[in-house]
């Protein structure tokens, strides 16, 4: 596997071969076809359908999901408290869901009782979690606060970033040279030289990092690069819709919704299915109202930390207590793995009440900033 390198980061020229079945790619899905772009023309007759013309989101279920993904604010109580108490209640509401996933806050001790004779390795995400949601992603920027206990805590704890953002996105935000970057969802691993998980070694290339360190990387989707760049072109006609927004994060392509009208969703949701027919090889899953288009393998944020973790040469539980943070529908693969046999702790940072694998709970980054801050104290 050869490696070219830029001044920005480095970039996989010729992928070495990869076990299909060990990602998980369907055989009848193989080989990818170059031929079969959606059209341009066929692009703006998608953008011109009368509205309500839009019967294949409709029963594939992608409007209900785009509607459900940010965090509901009404009925939620019917989960966490009897029906007699008012449903816009959200105070009480939010007491009845933190019985169920408490503070990590005011559970502190409690993680830190677990985690004796253990070595803490944190995993935080990015958006939502070190910076705010806001209404233009390419200005999601973590507090110098925020940035500062983040160093703190990789000072004595192994720390990773796994994002959906490009690996090189998130570290431009970041910027700590102290940390793992995992990228597109975990599809874009960098890790010390020195760190070989030994059943890997034919899918990891060595290169170097924006300081010239040798490092490795694992891309276990990098033959997808020439779909996805291929898709985010072909998708970015989408921004004709007043307020979308297409961002190519490498081995995933994001289609953000957030500021188009709710009336116009029905026109992204169909116009996105239909580029999608032409591969196959492409999924759709849905975060925070944005549309990620991803490669057809077993790989995910579960799949990220499991890989960190035993490229850190952590494999069994009585070692580590890995800790999570996120707030988006993609780390609940992340909090399944931990939650799976009682292997660590998955924090959910959500100002209201959701459904989680998560144990623990914080509301926002200022609560995140705390809790970062508390390891910090108690190591210290």
């Amino acid at each position: 596997m050869d490696v070219k390198s830029t001044k920005t980061s480095p970039v996989l020229a010729d992928s070495a071969p990869i076990n299909k079945s060990r990602l998980g790619i369907h055989s009848s899905r193989l080989p990818y076809s170059q031929a079969g772009p959606t059209s341009s023309n066929n692009i703006l007759t998608i953008l011109r359908k009368k509205r309500g013309n839009f019967d294949d989101v409709w029963t594939n279920g992608w409007l209900d999901a785009m509607r459900s993904s940010s965090p509901p604010r009404k009925n939620i109580l019917q989960n966490f408290t009897s029906g007699e108490v008012a449903s816009d209640d959200g105070d009480i509401a939010h007491r009845a869901w933190m019985t169920k996933y408490p503070s990590a806050l005011s559970s502190f001790r409690q993680i830190m009782d677990c985690a004796k004779n253990r070595k803490l390795v944190v995993f935080l995400d990015y958006d939502g979690t070190l910076s705010p949601i806001v209404d233009n992603p390419d200005r999601a920027f973590m507090s110098a606060e925020m940035r500062c206990a983040v160093k703190s805590v990789a000072k004595y704890f192994p720390t990773a970033i796994i994002s959906g953002r490009s690996r090189d996105k998130v570290y431009g935000l970041v910027r700590l040279k102290e940390l793992y970057y995992a990228g597109s969802h975990g599809m874009d691993i960098m890790f010390p030289a020195e760190e070989i998980p030994s059943g890997d070694r034919s899918i990891s290339t060595k290169s170097t990092d924006q300081q010239g360190k040798e490092v490795n990387l694992f891309q276990p989707a990098s033959e997808f690069l020439p779909m996805i760049n291929e898709v985010f072109k072909t998708l970015v006609e989408i921004t004709n819709v007043k307020g979308a927004k297409v961002e190519n994060h490498k081995f995933c392509v994001s289609v953000h919704y957030r500021n188009v009208d709710e009336n116009s969703w029905p026109i992204v949701a169909q116009f996105v299915y239909d580029v999608l027919k032409e591969y196959p090889r492409l999924r759709i899953t849905h975060g925070r109202k944005v549309l990620e288009v991803r490669p057809v393998i077993d790989w995910d944020k579960g799949k990220a930390v499991e890989f960190l973790l035993e490229s850190l040469g952590f494999t069994t539980n009585q070692d580590v207590l890995p800790i999570y943070i996120g707030d988006d529908r993609t780390d609940e693969d992340a909090f399944k793995v931990l939650r799976s046999g009682n292997r660590g702790y998955g924090i959910l940072v959500s100002a209201v009440p959701k459904e989680t694998n998560a144990f623990f709970s914080l509301r926002d980054p200022s609560e995140v900033k705390k809790f970062l801050e508390s390891l910090v104290r108690m190591k210290q």
